[in-house]
């Protein structure tokens, strides 16, 4: 886990080794343990490392790693490269490191870019071939780990310079001015959109490209020129198409048998390993795990709020007297308002880009005292809900698949979710929605253009200027799958991925999430809808999954409690208020907000809110 930066040039008065320092010095929190910087002899390409030393923390490992005819800087993990060493060094290849890069440039070298298909990881890396004088920088399949990109045109289809970095500040370390990007701006303050689903290259900086999860550019220093080409992507055609006649008992055995070995290939680490427990199912279930190899102590790390009705105590405490007090070595936080205000400044330092709520700074808190504690790397339960089907808000296009099929199981599912707690909304027009999807669609579509139109707060003229109606698109939902895959693949998962990567990165700690491998999400998406919400319950295969590996009240714990602090609560502190007020301030001085706001008073809102706007307002103001 590092942090990675890059100047690449026809011209070499533009590869500086001085600019890249610059880059490099904004990425410190990436990787403290050490810097390296390589340039080529044409001295049109400049790479640099920052490093974070996990597997193989001798100098031997240092970055960038130079192998064969590459050169590599590499920012995350490749789960298994003990497997993939033992494959290449059949085809003659040898490796003088226990580290997890050297297997990038020799796979390359076997596969070329096919070589991305046979990594289980996460990762964003450069890698520079000396014969053919291409740069080629790739990211992972969901994106876990981030690739930044800024380039000025010389002229059409040739670039004067192209600048990459793990993180935005880089580029506006070296005179990268900060261009907001105003639709991305609009559609958070009204929507909260924190994504653009059309064009995924987009930032909040309309200067500043993201490279997409999955995809890889192509860069020809001498000519200028960069492609880029997707080549992950999930296969919809298999979608709930996993072969008939095979029991639950063997699928469920499947599921397990790929979440184990997902945990496995994640605690291989030279330093220590932990892991957070919220109490929910995702994060105890990661913990399951953990005991079930044989671990002698677990160190886990928690976020609690002792008397607010969200907080997940009781829950963690189960657990651990399930397993016996004596295997936890736990730590808590309780964070503040105070706290909040202290770090607000900091932490979106580290985001760059607007964040959903307070939840996002509760776990940048945990990944603070994970540092405190001395643990380097945690496990965490991100993306299970997005590929399991976890949030209450799948459960109508559930029931809405249902009622398209068969009366009597929507009437039996719909009164089971609901004695559940896991269905909050049913009406008429759920039932509409079930036979026609695509109007449901245009509906939801029209819906938030209305909702934007409407808030009463945006500079007119900001509106118009930046109002565009494709990026409010709303996917076509017939099934259960279609919304899952579009928040696991096109809009959703990534805006948690980022707030993950930036919060541990911001520590120096390396996040790990074991229900992104591949293999495991690929199988999830092959079964069919039951498989995800059955019987009045989410995510039912893991919980079948974890029977008799941890508690029934845990296994089977009815409704979903988000990620959350008492943001209300606070947001009705003067310190919070303050921040609201010169965040307002800001917005009318720039035009992006109307005068009328700064005569209204501030909404306390909780941090899943419809109407958290106040909240918008201060993320907003503060990545200028």
């Amino acid at each position: 886990m590092c942090g990675i930066a890059g100047i690449i040039s026809p011209y070499p008065s533009f590869a500086q080794t001085e600019k890249l320092q610059c880059m490099m010095d904004t990425l410190q929190h990436r990787g403290p343990d050490g810097e390296g910087k390589w340039t080529n002899d044409d001295n049109t390409i400049c790479l640099g490392h920052r490093r974070l030393a996990i597997l193989d923390t001798s100098n031997a490992a240092a970055q960038p790693f130079e192998y064969l005819h590459y050169t590599l800087v590499f920012n995350g993990e490749i789960y298994n490269y003990i497997e993939l060493k033992d494959t290449l060094q059949k085809h003659g290849y040898t490796f003088r490191t226990n580290s997890d890069s050297e297997v990038i440039p020799a796979a390359f070298d076997l596969w070329g870019k096919d070589c991305l298909h046979q990594f289980d990881g996460m990762f964003a890396f450069a890698l520079y071939d000396t014969k053919c004088k291409e740069v080629w920088i790739a990211r992972d399949r969901f994106g876990e780990k981030p690739l930044y990109y800024y380039t000025n045109y010389k002229q059409r289809g040739m670039f004067e310079q192209f600048l990459f970095a793990s993180e935005m500040k880089a580029f506006w370390a070296v005179g990268v001015p900060k261009e907001l990007n105003g639709t991305m701006t609009l559609n958070y303050l009204t929507l909260g959109y924190t994504q653009n689903p059309i064009k995924p290259t987009q930032t909040f900086y309309s200067n500043i490209l993201s490279l997409p999860a999955g995809h890889y550019l192509s860069i020809q220093p001498e000519k200028g020129r960069v492609q880029m080409k997707k080549w992950y992507k999930l296969n919809e055609s298999n979608i709930g198409n996993r072969a008939t006649g095979v029991s639950d008992g063997v699928l469920i055995e499947q599921f397990s048998d790929l979440f184990s070995t997902s945990i496995k290939r994640r605690l291989r680490s030279d330093v220590s390993v932990g892991t957070s427990l919220s109490g929910g199912l995702d994060s105890s279930s990661i913990v399951a795990s953990l005991i079930g190899n044989n671990l002698k102590s677990l160190q886990t790390f928690s976020a609690i709020f002792p008397g607010f009705e969200q907080d997940e105590s009781k829950y963690i405490k189960e657990v651990q007297q399930y397993f016996g007090n004596q295997k936890f070595d736990s730590h808590y936080i309780t964070p503040g308002a105070e706290d909040f205000v202290e770090y607000w400044n900091t932490l979106m330092y580290h985001q760059e880009e607007p964040i959903q709520s307070s939840s996002v700074f509760t776990q940048f808190m945990v990944y603070k005292l994970a540092k405190e504690t001395g643990v380097t790397v945690l496990l965490d339960g991100q993306g299970a809900d997005e590929i399991l089907g976890g949030y209450k808000k799948y459960t109508p296009w559930f029931l809405q698949q249902k009622l398209a099929a068969s009366f009597y199981d929507f009437i039996r599912e719909k009164k089971a979710l609901k004695g559940n707690n896991f269905l909050e909304n049913w009406h008429l027009k759920n039932y509409i929605a079930a036979f026609a999807p695509n109007k449901t669609a245009q509906q939801l579509q029209l819906r938030a253009i209305s909702q934007q139109k409407e808030h009463p707060f945006l500079d007119k003229d900001f509106y118009k200027k930046y109002q565009n109606n494709d990026t409010l698109q709303k996917p076509v939902v017939k099934k259960l799958e279609d919304v899952l895959f579009y928040n696991t693949a096109t809009f959703g998962l990534q805006e948690l991925l980022r707030y993950a990567d930036r919060n541990s990165m911001a520590h120096s700690r390396e996040v790990r999430l074991p229900f992104l491998n591949h293999n495991l999400i690929e199988f999830i998406f092959s079964l069919p809808t039951s498989f995800k919400i059955k019987d009045g319950f989410t995510k039912w295969i893991l919980r079948k999954s974890m029977e008799g590996k941890l508690p029934e009240n845990i296994v089977w714990r009815k409704g979903k409690v988000g990620y959350e602090p008492p943001q209300q609560q606070w947001m009705k502190q003067p310190g919070i208020i303050e921040i609201i007020h010169e965040s307002r301030k800001k917005l009318v001085s720039k035009n992006i907000l109307n005068p009328q706001i700064l005569k209204t008073s501030t909404n306390a809102a909780s941090a899943h809110a419809g109407n958290n706007f106040d909240w918008r307002y201060m993320s907003v103001a503060a990545i200028f």
